[in-house]
């Protein structure tokens, strides 16, 4: 009689925190649905989560490929913006939380669910990010958190209850040892942390990294592309060593991650600020994402107007933090990203860039759309300004003028000496 159980979405990787806790809710008397995100996680058998999720107690298991909506609506707009939080970090696992939740609310919707559930631990950032956005997308929406879940917690106390407990309820268990940190994955990027990796002086092991090679293995020669941009939005990329050409969006992304992972770009680690007001060290790799922030920056240089880009700096970490926090679907999130639209009318142009052993080097930039002018900015003493009305002498008022200030407050510095 499953029509008068309460029905629940877990949000399901098919790992060993998620199995145990869809068995959990089962036993807890729900009806669970389980559902699982393609948004490009490496080497994932989804036909194998699905049935080992009916094997624990799901009524059902729905997995959806996000992976062409994820970089379309999440990491373009993470691009077009610039966005990095706390001056170092690029959004892998933040930009992917309101992409599922957006479709975990869907599939609610769509079976009947009024709960939704999650893995998340009561520490991190993601129990934030799914409920924030869930609740913004369906205001009516119950959540259930078993990590912050007194009896849940009590009954595993560690890794050790819970491998007790799947071989109770006989749950396969992957065999293969467990790494001494945590993964998470997806197209945008890979992130590593706890384990090992909560000792902040202890490095990461080269063993551990998936879409990068080591810059000190990458290859000795340099490999030179285009990418092309059309109102701050990717459209195409062109390797000038090879002739390879690709404009598909998501082939394009996945082409940034492959050619830049191939020469070590992307690598970072560090330690940021939580939401919930923890500090987490964590190691990431975002290969393509720092390639195409790399050259997007660069366009915006040669065609956008130094105010629009001034005001723009100031929304692109307002963005980041945003993302960070959980707020996607927050009516402040809109207005940043409805102005972020706005200011990339006439950012459209091609960017040339060097991949070399961990980095990337800008080469040349071209756009039918530049606000730069050559004669305008030459060192030459004549030429170039008549049609600006730009006279040189004139700067002799304008450094005056913005020198009353400082003669100001020197004075009265001396008077007070």
């Amino acid at each position: 009689m499953t029509d008068s159980k309460p029905k629940v979405l877990l949000a399901y990787s098919g790992g060993l925190d998620t199995s145990v806790i869809l068995k959990w809710l089962s036993e807890k008397g729900y009806d669970v649905v389980a559902f699982c995100a393609n948004v490009g996680q490496h080497e994932e058998d989804f036909s194998a989560i699905q049935a080992k999720a009916v094997s624990c107690g799901a009524s059902k298991c729905i997995v959806s490929d996000l992976r062409k909506d994820f970089v379309d609506n999440y990491v373009f707009e993470a691009i077009k913006t610039n966005a990095i939080y706390e001056g170092r970090y690029l959004l892998g696992t933040s930009i992917a939380r309101p992409c599922i939740a957006k479709e975990m609310i869907r599939i609610a919707n769509e079976e009947g669910c009024s709960y939704i559930a999650h893995g998340a631990t009561g520490k991190g950032n993601d129990q934030v990010r799914f409920e924030m956005c869930c609740q913004a997308l369906s205001p009516t929406i119950q959540c259930v958190a078993p990590w912050r879940d007194a009896e849940f917690i009590e009954s595993f106390k560690g890794r050790s209850d819970l491998l007790a407990y799947c071989t109770k309820h006989s749950i396969p268990v992957d065999a293969k040892p467990k790494a001494n940190y945590s993964i998470d994955e997806n197209l945008f990027h890979t992130s590593y942390e706890s384990g090992m990796l909560e000792d902040a002086m202890c490095g990461p092991d080269e063993s551990m990294f998936k879409m990068t090679t080591s810059p000190k293995t990458a290859p000795d020669a340099g490999e030179i592309v285009e990418i092309e941009f059309v109102q701050g939005i990717p459209t195409k990329i062109t390797n000038k060593t090879d002739g390879t050409e690709i404009t598909d969006s998501l082939e394009l992304f996945l082409y940034c991650n492959k050619i830049a992972g191939k020469h070590g770009v992307g690598r970072i680690d560090i330690v940021e600020n939580r939401f919930v007001g923890i500090k987490s060290r964590g190691v990431y790799e975002t290969p393509g994402g720092t390639l195409l922030r790399a050259a997007h920056m660069d366009l915006e240089g040669i065609t956008m107007d130094r105010e629009v880009k001034r005001i723009t700096e100031g929304l692109s970490a307002e963005f980041a933090r945003l993302c960070y926090n959980g707020f996607w679907f927050a009516p402040e999130m809109e207005l940043i990203r409805h102005s972020i639209t706005f200011s990339q009318r006439d950012v459209t142009g091609l960017v040339k860039l060097e991949l070399y052993k961990g980095n990337v080097t800008v080469m040349g930039r071209s756009s039918p759309k530049a606000l730069y002018n050559a004669d305008l900015a030459s060192m030459d003493q004549e030429g170039g300004g008549e049609a600006f009305d730009y006279n040189p002498a004139d700067a002799n008022g304008f450094i005056r003028i913005n020198a009353v200030r400082l003669k100001t407050y020197a004075a009265l510095r001396a008077k007070d000496a």
